[in-house]
C-alpha cells in the first residue's frame, strides 16, 4: 500500500491507503475526523466539504492522491469548544443551525471564503455557499453569522 503524507489540520500526517480512496472515506473511517458528513457523495452537495490549501472541496470525490504534500483542514481544525472560531461563534449568536448535518461543510465553505476574502459583501458570500444545500432553510441566518464572523475578523 503506497504512504500518502499531508498535513491535517496542521500535523504532519501519513497513511497507507489505495490512494484512489475518497479522502472523506479516510478522514473519516481511518482519521477519526467525523465531522465532514457524507451527503450525495458526487460532490454537489457540501456536507463534506473541508479546506485544501484556501478552497473549500467536496471530500466525498477528491482521491486521497490529491492531497499529497497540502494542507487540510476539517472541521475538527476550525476551532475548539475552548476557543471557537469566530465562525463558530457566529452560527451559535445568530442562530444559523438547526438539524446540523450539512452545517461543517458550511462552515469550511464561509472559512475558506473569508481566508480569500476577509471582508466579502452579502452577494459574495451567498456565492461562496451556492453549492451547500441546507434543507432546513437557514439560509439568511447562515449568511449574517458569516457577515457576522468577517466583521469581528476585520475588527480583530
Amino acid at each position: 500500500m503506497p504512504r500518502v503524507r499531508f498535513r491535517l489540520n496542521g500535523a504532519e500526517t501519513e497513511i497507507d491507503a489505495d490512494p484512489d480512496r475518497s479522502l472523506l472515506d479516510i478522514l473519516r473511517a481511518e482519521l477519526g475526523m467525523t465531522g465532514s458528513h457524507f451527503g450525495c457523495g458526487a460532490g454537489e452537495c457540501g456536507a463534506c466539504n473541508v479546506i485544501i490549501g484556501d478552497r473549500a472541496v467536496s471530500a466525498c470525490d477528491a482521491p486521497l492522491w490529491s492531497v499529497a504534500d497540502k494542507d487540510v483542514t476539517t472541521i475538527e481544525g476550525l476551532g475548539t469548544a475552548e476557543q471557537p472560531h469566530p465562525l463558530q461563534r457566529a452560527f451559535i449568536a445568530e442562530q444559523a443551525l438547526q438539524c446540523g448535518y450539512c452545517i461543517s461543510g458550511i462552515l469550511m465553505s464561509a472559512a475558506a471564503l473569508l481566508k480569500r476574502n476577509p471582508s466579502p459583501t452579502d452577494r459574495e458570500v451567498r456565492e461562496a455557499l451556492d453549492r451547500n444545500l441546507c434543507r432546513c432553510g437557514s439560509h439568511n441566518r447562515i449568511v449574517r453569522a458569516v457577515l457576522r464572523a468577517a466583521n469581528e475578523m476585520v475588527a480583530e
